[in-house]
């Protein structure tokens, strides 16, 4: 069976080097369930599982020119397999040492009132430091703490990052803080 699939996979390569899109395809459609264990076995994070499945198939992709013909496909589909984990798994480990969680600004729920028509639930100070905010800043914390959306969907709604929108309402705190404390004195 095993051998069979290498012999498969390889034919259909060599296929796909000389412009045949229909044994392009069914390579890639056959390595997707290949290449998903592949990663889950490697990556014990499973939310990163399809992202790194996803990259090992543009990797593929703009590599498929340096499969040589005649050596065995299926180590040349690991070998990158196991590079996308690991690049995977370095940049995760890069960007959690750039991000600050929000929980750890120490800054309470807001305490959102029953909405009068016509008036703004929030303390007019707070308002007025809000309008302040840059744009960005503003948006991100209305999402959050106005609208009460989670990161995820306040991510989506902005069309940015999680990543992004975390930076962006985190400075909003703190430029509101500052902002708030410059109207105390």
């Amino acid at each position: 069976m095993h051998e069979e699939r290498e012999s498969r996979w390889r034919a259909w390569m060599i296929a796909a080097q000389d412009g045949d899109s229909a044994s392009y395809e069914k390579l890639l459609r056959e390595l997707m369930p290949h290449l998903r264990s592949v990663v889950t076995r490697r990556l014990f994070d499973s939310s990163g599982v399809e992202d790194v499945v996803q990259n090992v198939f543009m990797s593929v992709h703009r590599a498929r020119h340096t499969y040589r013909p005649e050596r065995p496909f299926g180590p040349w589909i690991n070998a990158i397999a196991r590079n996308a984990v690991v690049d995977y798994i370095r940049e995760r480990s890069r960007r959690g040492q750039r991000e600050i969680s929000l929980e750890q600004d120490g800054i309470p729920e807001p305490a959102v009132e029953a909405e009068i028509p016509g008036e703004s639930a929030l303390d007019p100070a707070l308002q007025q430091a809000l309008e302040r905010l840059p744009t960005a800043q503003r948006e991100a914390v209305a999402l959050i703490h106005l609208d009460g959306l989670s990161v995820a969907e306040a991510a989506v709604r902005a069309g940015v990052s999680k990543s992004a929108l975390k930076v962006r309402a985190h400075r909003g705190y703190r430029a509101l803080r500052a902002l708030l404390e410059e109207g105390d004195e």
